[in-house]
C-alpha cells in the first residue's frame, strides 16, 4: 500500500486558517528547545499532540545575540511535518533570504518590523513567494509603527518579550498592542490574524487571548512539560475560554 500524501501547503494553511476565523485560538509550539538529536520524532509527537502548526525561530547572532539554525533544520521539518510551518526570521536584512525560506517550505514568512528598510515591499513579495506574509513587532516599538502596512498583511506578531534573549517574564505592553490591533482591525475591516510570542504559560494565555491573540507561540510551556498532549490542551482551552468571555 502506498503511503498517504501529504497535504499540499495550501491545504495545511487552509485548515489552520478556518480555525482561526472560526476564532478559535491555535498554540503553535516552538521547535527552539526541542530534541534535535530526534528532530522527526519530536514532530511526529507534537503532531499527535494536537499542533496545528509549528513555529521555527531564525536567529542570525546579529539582530539578536543568539543563533539558531537555518534553512537546512526549516527543509528538514518540511519533510517530516504535515502541518504549517511559520519561519520566523529575527534576522538582519530578511529580503535576502525570504526567497529561500519560501522555497524551502515556509508556509508562513514573519519578518520583524524593526529590520526592514521597506515593510509593505517584503510583505508583497513574501505573498508573491506563495507565504503568508506576517510582521513581527518588539516590545520597545511603538505598536502605531506598523499601521501603515496591516493592509499588506496575513499576520501581526506581537512579541511579548525581547526577541533573542531567554528567560524573560512577559511584558504585559504585548496586551495593549493586541488590543490596539484588533480594534484598527475591525476599524478598518481588515482580516490578518493576531499572533503573540514570548513567554506563554497557563498564568499568560487567557490574558493574551482575551487582548485578541489567536495563535499563540508556546516555547518551554509545551516542549519542557511531561505530556505534549495535556500541555496543548490546556493552553488551548484556557485560551478558548478567554476568547468567550473576552
Amino acid at each position: 500500500m502506498q503511503p498517504l500524501a501529504k497535504p499540499s501547503a495550501k491545504h495545511r494553511v487552509d485548515r489552520l486558517h478556518e480555525r482561526l476565523q472560526a476564532h478559535i485560538p491555535v498554540v503553535l509550539p516552538a521547535l527552539l528547545l526541542c530534541d534535535f538529536g530526534h528532530l522527526a520524532r519530536e514532530i511526529e509527537r507534537l503532531e499527535e499532540a494536537g499542533a496545528v502548526a509549528l513555529h521555527l525561530d531564525i536567529m542570525d547572532g546579529r539582530f539578536v545575540p543568539q543563533l539558531t539554525y537555518g534553512m537546512v533544520v526549516v527543509e528538514a521539518v518540511r519533510r517530516t511535518a504535515s502541518v504549517p510551518i511559520e519561519v520566523h526570521l529575527m534576522v538582519e536584512e530578511p529580503d535576502q533570504t525570504v526567497a529561500d525560506y519560501a522555497r524551502v517550505g515556509a508556509d508562513i514568512l514573519t519578518v520583524h518590523f524593526e529590520a526592514l528598510p521597506d515593510p509593505r515591499r517584503t510583505l508583497q513579495r513574501i505573498a508573491s513567494l506563495g507565504s503568508r506574509a506576517h510582521l513581527a513587532i518588539s516590545p520597545t516599538t511603538p505598536v502605531e509603527k506598523v499601521f501603515p502596512f496591516l493592509d499588506a498583511c496575513a499576520g501581526v506578531l506581537v512579541m511579548s518579550v525581547e526577541p533573542g534573549f531567554g528567560g524573560q517574564a512577559f511584558n504585559p505592553l504585548a496586551l495593549e498592542k493586541l488590543s490596539a490591533l484588533r480594534a484598527i482591525r475591525s476599524q478598518r475591516e481588515l482580516s490578518f490574524c493576531l499572533a503573540v510570542d514570548g513567554g506563554i504559560s497557563t498564568q499568560t494565555v487567557a490574558s493574551v487571548a482575551a487582548a485578541g491573540a489567536e495563535m499563540i507561540v508556546a516555547g518551554s510551556a509545551v516542549i519542557r512539560s511531561k505530556n505534549y498532549t495535556e500541555a496543548i490542551c490546556d493552553l488551548e482551552r484556557m485560551a478558548l475560554a478567554a476568547c468567550v468571555t473576552a
